[in-house]
């Protein structure tokens, strides 16, 4: 599976995608993350990607032309499976982790990075879907890119090394959140105080750990 991200700032990517599993995944093939600089596809010697806004406001607006060829560019070439072409936006979608595994599904991914006030709303007449990470606004959409990335990617075979990872975690069910892990020491003393693992956790008693484990998933 490939991301394809369309940004302004395509540096603020390098950090993330080349630490841990992520880096791992790209090094085995079982992901490619490919990052495209939005001024590439300008045409003016200022590379302008935005403008002021029709009827006035504060801020300013990501222009439609470079936007709908870059989205045009990159989707020809990944045209003849399945796709999504994805606006990250703080009025889209919400993010959750059933469509993280739909996107799992996917060949290929575009996400497009939002700046500055917003983008042209004719934009979103050459997109598929307009998604948010949450109920409140970021400076971009880099890190809805990194989220989504990060979340999908986890999901793809071999990607976790253990299958069982992505399968018995908060969310693997809708509305589940994890029971309580604990590792070594046993017991973990700090300010006077003794914080033990719970003993069932310690029986060796598979039948009675799985019940502990049920009985402590939440639901949401």
């Amino acid at each position: 599976m490939t991301f394809h991200i369309i940004t302004i700032f395509p540096g603020i990517f390098d950090s993330y995608f080349s630490e841990s599993i992520l880096k791992r995944a790209q090094k085995n093939n079982l992901i490619g993350i490919k990052t495209y600089d939005l001024r590439d596809w300008t045409n003016d010697r200022h590379r302008t990607v935005d403008d002021t806004p029709y009827g006035g406001g504060a801020g300013m607006i990501m222009k439609t032309e470079p936007l709908c060829r870059a989205i045009k560019d990159i989707g020809r070439s990944v045209r003849g499976g399945k796709f999504k072409i994805v606006l990250l936006s703080a009025k889209g979608k919400t993010w959750n982790q059933r469509l993280a595994r739909k996107y799992a599904k996917l060949r290929d991914v575009i996400l497009v990075c939002g700046r500055y006030e917003g983008v042209d709303e004719r934009v979103t007449k050459f997109i598929d879907e307009e998604i948010s990470i949450g109920d409140y606004v970021l400076t971009g959409g880099e890190i809805p890119a990194m989220a989504i990335v990060d979340s999908v990617a986890r999901l793809l075979p071999g990607v976790l090394g253990n299958k069982e990872s992505a399968e018995r975690e908060s969310h693997s069910e809708p509305g589940l959140l994890e029971y309580p892990q604990y590792t070594r020491p046993e017991v973990f003393e700090a300010e006077g105080k003794k914080y033990r693992v719970p003993k069932v956790l310690l029986s060796g008693n598979h039948k009675k750990i799985e019940e502990w484990r049920g009985k402590h998933s939440k639901k949401t």
